[in-house]
């Protein structure tokens, strides 16, 4: 079947109008898709600068970053004295340091030796363990000679069981053998790990010693010996004393089981500060 002249024409406008359709619809501009949603508290980056990170979370305003490069740490603000800083450190240590009276167990050596050692222990501390043991005896030399003052101070770092025997140490102090029991409570318990301190080891050590087993029961459940323990400890924290054993030797601070030279070295050096 043969198709008349005016079907084709009408033909022929059809695919000119769709022709035209197309065309229009390409050339078209795609719609914008909406903008992401800006991260709480993070700044949008610069206009037409890609980024591929997150946002780096700013430090707060009291807080510095850390450097890296000593070389790079600003130089020590204006008006600060380090020597002014040590002398009044050391200055606290003598006019303020926490003292022992005159007659406390707890102490050895003249009230006013010209140095003063303070040790922190706990009873289940190895460490504490090898001073007691070999270190605290070859002082005695500058306890004897008027130089040195030794004061004990309770550390208990190791649950329930060093409280339990700090506080037998102070009963058995009532009784004038401070000293003596934490020597023989150390050289009975093992030099590694938190050694247990069992009753039966605590009373036949009173029994050794020769103390008034009666007596010295009642005073180990005293509350306030036990209270005293717990006092030293939180006093020792609250200056930042953290391990055992620690010692204040003059004004010197330092930690560890350190040889007898390193003490001497250092009793030696404070006592000649005072001349």
């Amino acid at each position: 079947m043969t198709m008349t002249k005016d079907k084709w024409i009408v033909l022929g406008l059809f695919l000119v109008l769709v022709v035209a359709l197309i065309a229009f619809s390409q050339s078209r501009p795609l719609e914008q898709s909406a903008a992401p949603a800006a991260v709480p508290g993070a700044e949008a980056p610069a206009s037409g600068t890609p980024t591929t990170e997150a946002p780096v979370a700013q430090l707060p305003a009291t807080e510095a970053p850390v450097q890296e490069d000593p070389a790079a740490a600003p130089p020590p603000e204006e008006g600060t004295d380090a020597g002014a800083d040590q002398a009044g450190y050391e200055q606290w240590v003598r006019d303020e340091f926490p003292r022992r009276l005159e007659g406390d167990p707890m102490a050895m050596g003249a009230l006013d030796a010209p140095v003063v050692l303070t040790e922190w222990a706990d009873y289940r501390c190895p460490f504490c363990s090898v001073f007691a043991e070999e270190t605290l005896p070859l002082l005695q030399k500058y306890v004897d000679d008027g130089t040195l003052r030794i004061e004990f101070r309770d550390l208990a770092l190791f649950g329930d069981e060093s409280v339990k025997a700090a506080t037998a140490a102070r009963a058995a102090g009532l009784q004038g053998k401070y000293f003596e029991f934490q020597h023989a409570i150390f050289a009975a318990t093992p030099n590694e790990g938190h050694p247990d301190i069992p009753d039966e080891l605590v009373l036949g050590i009173v029994a050794d010693l020769g103390l008034d087993a009666a007596q010295f029961e009642a005073d180990w459940a005293q509350p306030a010996l036990r209270q005293a323990v717990l006092t030293d400890s939180q006093e020792a924290q609250g200056m930042g004393v953290s391990a055992t054993p620690a010692f204040v030797v003059g004004t010197q601070f330092f930690t560890g089981a350190q040889p007898i030279a390193e003490f001497e070295r250092v009793i030696e050096a404070e006592a000649a500060k005072l001349g």
